[in-house]
C-alpha cells in the first residue's frame, strides 16, 4: 500500500474504524499531538514520561498509521484475510464500499463484492497479492493520467513501474 500511494490497516481492525469516523479521528489528532510533542519537548522530558509516549505513539502508530491521512471513506476496500477481518467486511457492506476478498476454504463469499480465490495463510501468498494489487493500482493511476493528457515526461517524479519499463525497452 505505502508503494502505491494508498491507505492500510495491517496490525487490526478496529471495530467503528469507517463507520465511528469521529471517534478514529480523534484518536489520529492525538496521535498527531504525541508525535509533536515528542519532537519538540523529546530534551525536557523525563526518561518516563518519553518512555510512556513513545510507547503511547507506537501503539496508536501501530493501528492508526496507516490512516492517519485519509480524508474519508475508501472507494474500495481490499481484505486479505475475510475470516480474521470481518469487521472490516462488515463495515464496508454497511457503508456500502465494494470489497475485494482473498477467500480461502474456510471464508464464506457473503458480504465480498469481488472474491479472489486463494490462500490467505502463506506469506509469500499474501506477499504476491499485496504485489499484485499495488501494481493493479500503480496501473490505474497511470492510465488516468494519461487519460487526463497530462505529460508523464514533463513530471518531476516519474513512478517506479515506468521508469523500470522505459529501461527495460530497447532504444529506438
Amino acid at each position: 500500500a505505502a508503494r502505491c500511494g494508498q491507505y492500510y490497516v495491517n496490525h487490526r481492525w478496529l471495530g467503528g474504524m469507517l463507520t465511528n469516523w469521529s471517534t478514529i479521528s480523534n484518536s489520529i489528532k492525538k496521535l498527531r499531538e504525541i508525535e509533536k510533542r515528542l519532537d519538540q519537548d523529546a530534551n525536557v522530558l523525563t526518561k518516563k514520561e518519553l518512555l510512556l509516549l513513545q510507547r503511547q505513539r507506537d501503539r496508536l502508530d501501530r493501528a492508526l498509521g496507516g490512516i492517519k491521512d485519509m480524508g474519508g471513506t475508501p472507494d474500495v476496500i481490499i481484505v486479505i484475510d475475510t475470516v480474521k477481518e470481518h469487521l472490516a467486511v462488515q463495515e464496508a457492506n454497511t457503508l456500502k464500499i465494494p470489497v475485494v476478498g482473498v477467500l480461502d476454504s474456510n471464508a464464506s463469499p457473503d458480504g465480498v463484492t469481488f472474491p479472489v480465490p486463494g490462500n490467505d495463510d502463506a506469506s509469500r501468498a499474501i506477499a504476491l497479492y499485496c504485489q499484485l494489487f499495488s501494481d493493479a493500482v500503480l496501473d490505474g493511476i497511470q492510465q488516468e493520467v494519461i487519460a487526463s493528457g497530462a505529460d508523464l515526461g514533463a513530471a518531476e517524479v516519474v513512478p517506479e513501474e515506468v521508469a523500470a519499463s522505459e529501461e527495460a525497452a530497447p532504444a529506438a
